[in-house]
C-alpha cells in the first residue's frame, strides 16, 4: 500500500462526513484502515481517509484528532453547522485524490471501493453509485427505513424524471470530471447527494449503478421523521432547478 510518502499524489480520497459519531468513530476508521491495507485488489494505491465533521457536540471531534495521531493518512475537517452535504461537498473540494469515494461511518464498505475504483479505472465510468435497491443488493436495514429509500426515489424520478434506483449513501467518481457538477449543486442537507447523481446522469457523464450490501452499525444519527419537512422543500428546489430553470447563456 502506497503513503503519501511514496508519491506527491493520492489516488482516492474516502469523504465521510461525520456528526456526532463518538460510539462508532474509533472503531470504524481504524477497521477501515486495516481492511484497505489488506486488501490485495486496492495494492498500489494511495489513500487518504478525510472526516468532515458538522456541528459534532459530542467527543467526535476530540477523538478524531486522537486518531488522526496514529494515522498520517486521515484528515479532519470542521463546520460548526449540523448539514450534511454541506459536508460532503466540503470534503469532495479539499480532496486530493483523483478518484473520491463518498462513504458513511456506519458503512465503511472497502468491497464497494474495490469493485468501483475497477471500473473507474479499467471501464471507463465517471461515477459509480452503490445502491441499495438493485435486485442482487442485501439492504439489512428496518423495513421502514427500506421502505423510505423507495419513497424518496419514486419522488425523485417525479420531480426530477430520475431513473435510477439509488442515489444517496456510497458512490465513487473522478475528481477532476465532476467537480463542475458539485459545483452546480443547489441544494444540501439531505438532499445534494441527490441532486449531485441526477446532474452527473443529465449531464451525460458515463454513470453506473452496482449493488451493495447495507448492515447498519447504528440507528439513524438524525430521525427521518424530522427530516421529511426539508426534503419535502428540497425536492420541490430540485424539481424547479433541474426540470424548468433555463440555465445562463
Amino acid at each position: 500500500m502506497k503513503t503519501h510518502k511514496d508519491s506527491d499524489t493520492i489516488d482516492v480520497s474516502v469523504v465521510i462526513p461525520v456528526y456526532n459519531e463518538e460510539g462508532i468513530l474509533s472503531a470504524s476508521v481504524e477497521d477501515l484502515f486495516a481492511r484497505i491495507d489488506a486488501s490485495p485488489k486496492l495494492e498500489g494505491y494511495s489513500f487518504e481517509i478525510l472526516l468532515s465533521a458538522n456541528g459534532c457536540v459530542d467527543r467526535t471531534v476530540d477523538i478524531a484528532h486522537t486518531l488522526m495521531e496514529r494515522h498520517p493518512r486521515l484528515r479532519l475537517m470542521q463546520s460548526e453547522e449540523p448539514n450534511y452535504g454541506k459536508a460532503m461537498r466540503m470534503g469532495i473540494k479539499d480532496a486530493r485524490g483523483k478518484w473520491v469515494i463518498c462513504d458513511e461511518i456506519d458503512l465503511c464498505d472497502v468491497d464497494f471501493y474495490e469493485r468501483a475504483l475497477y471500473r473507474l479505472r479499467e471501464e471507463g465510468y465517471d461515477m459509480v453509485v452503490g445502491s441499495k435497491r438493485l435486485e442482487r443488493s442485501f439492504d439489512k436495514r428496518p423495513p421502514f427505513r427500506r421502505f423510505a429509500s423507495s419513497v424518496i426515489n419514486w419522488m425523485l424520478w417525479l420531480a426530477t424524471g430520475f431513473e435510477g434506483t439509488d442515489t444517496h449513501g456510497l458512490k465513487a467518481f473522478t475528481r477532476e470530471r465532476l467537480l463542475g457538477v458539485v459545483d452546480d449543486c443547489v441544494v444540501d442537507r439531505d438532499m445534494f447527494a441527490s441532486e449531485f447523481v441526477i446532474r452527473a446522469g443529465r449531464a451525460d457523464f458515463r454513470v453506473t449503478e452496482i449493488p451493495v450490501e447495507v448492515i447498519e452499525k447504528r440507528a439513524p444519527s438524525i430521525q427521518l421523521t424530522k427530516r421529511v419537512p426539508r426534503v419535502l422543500r428540497q425536492l420541490g428546489t430540485l424539481a424547479w432547478v433541474i426540470r424548468f430553470k433555463r440555465p445562463k447563456a
